[in-house]
């Protein structure tokens, strides 16, 4: 009895985590490995001087693993923006608490301030590495009603699973490769790509988001109409997780560039 219970714990334990981390610990690796590939030597010293001899893609979970501290719980919401269907990003009512796009550029504003402290910038680094890999991933500019995905149960490959971490770890790990292994697959975005993702503004990624969640959801349904996600659906998605994440890794440069240049 015991035993069984202590499964059931677990295991709600480890869908949970699982749901409430975009992109997984891989995928923001990977976008904050791509970033540091792409930074002026300007940025890399400034980056160097506020996280000292940890990278872009050490500190990329940071913002993941700090919710398990009460004190920043209040900073859950900042990790989304989820408006429900035929709404905008604009006319949509705002989250009194804060939602990724406005906490994207508060946090560029302190590192822009010289009068920020040490320990405020380098909060705020670590939240913008996170963040601008959290607004690639789809279900993260998402449904309200299903808070983003969490609630559409599906199995992946006939285990227990939901949309949202389907997309925030399942596609990743599929590939069977460590962060740096992915990187060398897929940073390879020409001159054109990478002077058109970094000007687009933040909002635009957020549309970008929002306009691949018709193919996000393209899940069928089994006999019992539960979704089960197995290899068609890895092989119709897997190109975008690869470009979300390389824009992602990309765009992260860019603010990162622009703010220390």
């Amino acid at each position: 009895m015991h035993l069984k219970y202590g499964i059931s714990a677990v295991l709600s334990i480890l869908i949970w985590t699982t749901s409430a981390m975009a992109w997984g610990q891989n995928g923001h690796r990977i976008v904050g490995r791509i970033a540091e590939n792409h930074l002026t030597p300007e940025a890399r010293q400034a980056v160097a001087e506020l996280i000292g001899p940890e990278s872009l893609a050490q500190v990329s979970t940071w913002a993941d693993e700090i919710k398990s501290d009460r004190a920043w719980r209040h900073a859950n919401p900042w990790h989304y923006i989820n408006v429900d269907a035929g709404e905008t990003f604009e006319n949509a009512a705002k989250n009194p608490n804060g939602d990724i796009i406005e906490s994207l550029a508060r946090f560029e504003q302190v590192l822009r301030d010289s009068g920020s402290s040490r320990q405020a910038k380098a909060e705020a680094l670590k939240f913008i590495v996170h963040f601008v890999g959290d607004i690639h991933q789809p279900l993260h500019a998402g449904y309200g009603k299903d808070r983003g995905g969490n609630d559409i149960k599906v199995r992946w490959f006939g285990g227990p699973s939901n949309l949202h971490a389907v997309w925030d770890t399942e596609l990743i790990e599929y590939e069977s490769m460590g962060y740096t292994e992915f990187v060398e697959f897929i940073d390879h975005a020409t001159e054109f790509q990478i002077n058109a993702w970094q000007q687009a503004p933040i909002l635009e990624w957020a549309r970008e988001s929002r306009a691949l969640l018709e193919g996000v959801y393209d899940v069928g349904s089994d006999q019992d109409g539960l979704p089960n996600l197995r290899f068609y659906y890895v092989f119709k998605n897997k190109a975008t997780v690869q470009q979300r994440l390389l824009q992602a890794g990309i765009r992260l440069a860019g603010v990162l560039n622009a703010i220390f240049t």
